[in-house]
């Protein structure tokens, strides 16, 4: 007897798979996928991202008139910092090792596998329905960047990554930008000839204090996530690196945000009489939906077929949605009641892994109805 999505979901969160190791959790998603007697397809991409994976791919010739849809979920999970154990109490998922779960992204998983199965095992009608399970998309979206999307004959798809939930329906997503930014100073012993230097940290700190970061606006983010530099505690630091990030829902918005932060590090390095370079890197595009899009109906009306109350929202982080969106698709972000993601406290429960599985199903009834 085939595992419910309880089930599936335990074992593949069992298994650790951070970004650019996910290879033990896409051959149990090939076997089971395969178990369901469908073909699989992997990609090369794997190598050239830096995956022990490439992108899985699978469809299901249509069994009724109506409109195919594609389904996309990530292997990959942040890193866990201990082994993962899942345990299950009082109707809730959780890991018993106190690291994360990987309901993100592998709830999804299980939610998408088990209907799939379903929809084969029960011979229910449907316009066409293709799988797609993607690598590194914790580190930029990768996998997904990389699948050609051309391969896909649904036009209209969902992702569920949204901690939220189920019911929630995402209309909008931000756009990104990356900034490195390296200060060049001069060493100098610093207990005998500090003023021969000229110290990269504090150009860097002086850039950092000026910055508006945090929630900008109502629209925006702006965060500093990683810094490091200098030699020894004895020298003033002749380098210094720091990466930062931008997002808003608005791309005006961003670009402002971002020559704001350059002007930022040009007055720092200016005052600390130091040299910078800034290299900037577009990260991922943004996208909005309004409730009466095509795709955006298809979610309410099965969601609501299932009993569920739908609301909107925007949401601050991205998913493999930006990029099928940015490729002319329509790619919806479904919430799936996943709590507390990225930390040791992350859960969903037995009910809402479940629900998930009824929303696919009644994902691909609307679509011939």
């Amino acid at each position: 007897m085939p595992p419910d999505v309880l089930d599936l979901f335990t074992e593949l969160a069992a298994v650790p798979s951070p970004p650019g190791e996910e290879r033990a959790v896409a051959d149990l998603v090939t076997r089971y996928l395969h178990d369901c007697g469908l073909e699989v397809d992997e990609d090369g991409a794997g190598p050239g991202i830096g995956s022990t994976m490439g992108n899985l791919y699978t469809h299901l010739e249509p069994t009724a008139k109506g409109e195919p849809l594609f389904l996309c979920a990530h292997l990959d999970t942040v890193p866990p910092t201990a082994a993962i154990e899942p345990v299950v109490e009082d109707g809730v998922v959780r890991n018993a090792a106190g690291t994360i779960l990987g309901a993100d992204n592998k709830a999804a998983v299980a939610a998408m596998l088990e209907a799939t199965r379903r929809v084969l095992a029960e011979g229910r009608p449907h316009g066409g329905i293709e799988l797609l399970f993607t690598p590194k998309e914790e580190v930029g979206l990768v996998g997904a960047y990389a699948f050609d999307h051309t391969r896909l004959r649904a036009k209209t798809g969902y992702v569920y990554d949204q901690a939220a939930p189920v019911g929630v329906v995402i209309l909008g997503a931000p756009y990104s930008q990356s900034m490195e930014v390296t200060f060049h100073g001069r060493a100098a012993h610093s207990g005998m000839h500090p003023e021969d230097g000229r110290s990269a940290i504090l150009a860097a700190a002086r850039a950092i204090s000026e910055m508006r970061l945090g929630r900008v606006d109502e629209d925006s983010t702006a965060n500093v996530g990683t810094i490091q530099g200098g030699t020894a505690t004895n020298i003033v630091p002749e380098w210094c690196t720091f990466v930062a990030e931008a997002r808003s829902q608005d791309e005006r918005k961003l670009a402002d945000l971002v020559q704001e932060m350059q002007d930022a590090v040009t007055f720092a390095a200016g005052v600390a009489e130091c040299d910078v370079e800034t290299i900037l890197r577009k990260s991922y595009r943004g996208y909005k939906f309004t409730k009466s899009d095509h795709a955006v109906a298809l979610a309410a009306a099965a969601l609501a077929r299932c009993g569920h109350e739908v609301s909107y929202d925007v949401s601050g982080g991205a998913a493999d949605a930006n990029v099928f969106n940015e490729r002319g698709l329509a790619c919806v972000n479904l919430a799936n009641g996943m709590t507390d993601i990225h930390t040791p406290a992350e859960h969903i429960t037995v009910a809402d892994l479940e629900a998930m599985v009824e929303v696919t199903l009644a994902l691909f009834e609307v679509a011939i109805s």
